[in-house]
């Protein structure tokens, strides 16, 4: 039999979760016996599907089996999506809605499937979290993902859905990555209103995005100011052993949210589907956790 090749299109390399996704695949690959090239897009969705296309147009014996992706922009690249239809190629979208696919299913020879962590129900734990840590109201800076990411809209919904009315949320846009959210926040400090906020917990929608929010508030000149914002309780999501679950564990984090990595599920679907003909979902979904679990968390 043919040894199958996959090619795994993930969004960064500055991000603990892509990079979890990067090894979730590699595991998968190696366990079920076949090949997976792992490139990443610089947080560019021009060159993310620069890179799709390009391998989809290589020479034959080049051309991968299947492609599995998590998209950088908005959409899930529905014509780079048409492109491996019309090749034979195989086709998995991570973490993200694809309306493109129902369509290419009926008319593709090669499998077609989304699997997602499931957003809204990441944002619902993170609505409890800040209901257990702030027991009496407050207020929160809440850092997002991109503003045209669905997981960001659907994490920010499922928060919203579960916290408490007495509890008001200030929004900052980042782009999955410590730097970018240092960026936000320290750009934020900067504003006359930010110096009056009376913020009780800083929450972000990924574990690296709540600790480039902590470094940009141990960038503040004062002391005392530093000492006052890092005193808050700060939460993020992914949760992955050596990062978020870490920082927990150490203080640095007062909860994040497990997001299981879902690129080596991805691939063993579509190894199933190519070489034991298995009739794929058009979507699947992973479970998140909250990290410690609610029933252990205490209001700060």
């Amino acid at each position: 039999m043919k040894k199958l090749r996959f090619l795994v299109s993930l969004t960064t390399d500055d991000n603990d979760y892509q990079m979890e996704q990067a090894q979730s695949a590699e595991q998968a690959a190696r366990r079920l016996g076949v090949d997976a090239q792992i490139i990443y897009a610089d947080n560019d969705a021009i060159t993310q599907s620069t890179q799709i296309l390009k391998a989809l147009q290589s020479d034959e014996n080049q051309r991968p089996d299947a492609v599995i992706f998590e998209p950088v922009g908005g959409t899930a690249l529905p014509q780079v999506a048409r492109a491996a239809a019309s090749a034979g190629v195989g086709w998995a979208v991570l973490n993200r809605e694809a309306n493109y696919l129902p369509e290419l299913r009926k008319t593709s020879s090669a499998p077609m499937i989304s699997v997602s962590s499931d957003h809204l129900e990441i944002g619902r734990i993170q609505g409890r979290q800040f209901a257990v840590l702030l027991a009496h109201g407050g207020a929160i800076l809440y850092i997002q993902g991109p503003a045209e990411n669905s997981a960001a809209k659907e994490r920010t919904d499922g928060m919203m859905e579960t916290k408490p009315s007495n509890i008001r949320v200030s929004l900052l846009r980042a782009q999955w990555t410590e730097e970018s959210s240092q960026r936000s926040v320290r750009a934020w400090l900067k504003l006359s209103t930010s110096q009056r906020a009376a913020i009780d917990l800083i929450g972000a929608q990924d574990d690296a995005m709540a600790i480039g929010a902590r470094k940009a508030f141990q960038e503040l000149p004062l002391e005392a100011d530093q000492e006052r914002w890092l005193k808050l309780p700060f939460t993020g999501c992914d949760g992955l052993p050596k990062t978020g679950q870490s920082w927990v564990r150490s203080g640095i984090l007062a909860a994040s949210v497990f997001v299981p990595p879902n690129a080596g599920q991805a691939l063993e679907m579509l190894c199933q589907a190519m070489q034991q003909g298995k009739k794929l979902p058009e979507s699947a979904l992973t479970v998140p956790v909250s990290i410690p679990p609610l029933s252990e968390l205490k209001p700060r």
